[in-house]
């Protein structure tokens, strides 16, 4: 069993636009131990989007081998991905991707459906992640009844419920402000250090990166290794 929760070698990834090939991903290694924190960094087009999409399961390499916990799953068929991707990744998102007509309580149970079992099993486990994030007094609001701040507490209560290898954060605070923003990495920071789970930050915020363990810098589609840095 590896080490690494994330084991990426050799990632590419090509576009056929037309007549012209672009070449998203040129060879990436990326290598992401257990409980680690860290954030992802580059320019727009860097490639950063397209390795997150990939990191997550939300689309194959062209070539190279990705081991997500210990799985390979750079060849898998698209229900297969869907799969791990239920079982193994939870996604935060900027725009916080919540059902505007549903409770907090039916969000956070939706990737729960998937699994099937139980619906009242499945309604004590939402409802105990969102405890944990600090929303027990709000399981029956819907997102236009919470703050920015609170919705995406709901999101990361939605990411987490299915207890996932890695979550993936894309720009986790870019629609909140700042002392929401300051609470939401909080959060992020105290449930990896609770729970254990990896945590990977997508981000421009350099006082966002400044927080994880280590800082992953993408430029052409590769890891600039000049960039890396530890803290």
């Amino acid at each position: 069993m590896s080490e690494w929760v994330v084991d990426a070698q050799g990632l590419t990834k090509v576009y056929q636009m037309g007549d012209v090939q672009v070449h998203a991903l040129r060879g990436l290694s990326l290598q992401i131990a257990q409980g680690e924190v860290i954030a992802i960094m580059g320019p727009s087009g860097s490639g950063k989007s397209t390795l997150m999409n990939i990191l997550g399961c939300l689309d194959r390499p062209t070539d190279g081998e990705y081991y997500l916990g210990g799985e390979r799953v750079s060849k898998l068929s698209d229900d297969q991905l869907a799969s791990i991707r239920n079982r193994k990744v939870g996604f935060v998102f900027q725009g916080f991707n919540l059902l505007p007509r549903s409770t907090a309580l039916a969000n956070v149970e939706m990737p729960l459906r998937y699994r099937g079992g139980n619906s009242i099993n499945r309604r004590q486990e939402a409802q105990e992640v969102l405890e944990a994030v600090g929303l027990g007094e709000r399981l029956h609001h819907r997102p236009s009844e919470l703050s920015g701040g609170q919705q995406q507490r709901v999101a990361i209560a939605r990411a987490l419920v299915n207890k996932p290898a890695i979550i993936m954060a894309d720009e986790p605070t870019g629609n909140l402000d700042t002392k929401s923003g300051n609470e939401i990495m909080e959060l992020l920071l105290a449930l990896n250090k609770e729970r254990g789970t990896t945590l990977i930050i997508v981000t421009h915020d350099p006082d966002v990166a400044a927080r994880t363990q280590r800082t992953v810098h993408i430029r052409d589609g590769v890891v600039d290794e000049r960039l890396e840095a530890q803290g």
